[in-house]
């Protein structure tokens, strides 16, 4: 399993970028906007950071949402080699998986204490199979 990032939701791009790279010195790695969606990711980066891995994510919603009770809180994410074998394994230890990787390259989870992780495959999706194809969404995630 290798970490690639946590994702924080934003509430103005400007003050969060002048704190994050203008203060506490994190780079622009990334942007990219989703008009679809109506929101932004712009990915964070210190000196030991790549492109891919040890990243923030911040997340900017178009639509203005007040954030209270940790909602800016996002997830973490971390990519493996099989998605299937992951979520097979932590299913089979009891995890819920909340979100199958139907399509073969992303799965969510919770810890515990209700912390959204992100599961992603890493390279290419995987070709979509049962009984992960079939499953439904449980919880939030």
């Amino acid at each position: 399993m290798k970490y690639l990032h946590t994702m924080v939701r934003v509430e103005n791009i400007e003050n969060s970028l002048d704190f994050y790279c203008n203060k506490l010195g994190l780079k622009e790695v990334r942007r990219v906007d989703h008009e679809k969606g109506k929101f932004t990711l712009i990915f964070l980066g210190a000196e030991n950071s790549d492109e891919k891995t040890g990243l923030l994510e911040l997340t900017y919603n178009w639509d203005p949402e007040e954030y209270t009770g940790g909602r800016n809180f996002g997830h973490l994410a971390y990519s493996v080699k099989n998605i299937y074998d992951v979520c097979d394994k932590l299913m089979k230890s009891g995890v819920t998986i909340n979100r199958p990787p139907r399509d073969g390259h992303m799965a969510f989870v919770r810890s515990p204490d209700g912390i959204s992780i992100e599961i992603l495959q890493e390279g290419e999706s995987l070709p979509p199979q049962e009984p992960w194809l079939s499953m439904e969404n449980t919880g939030s995630w």
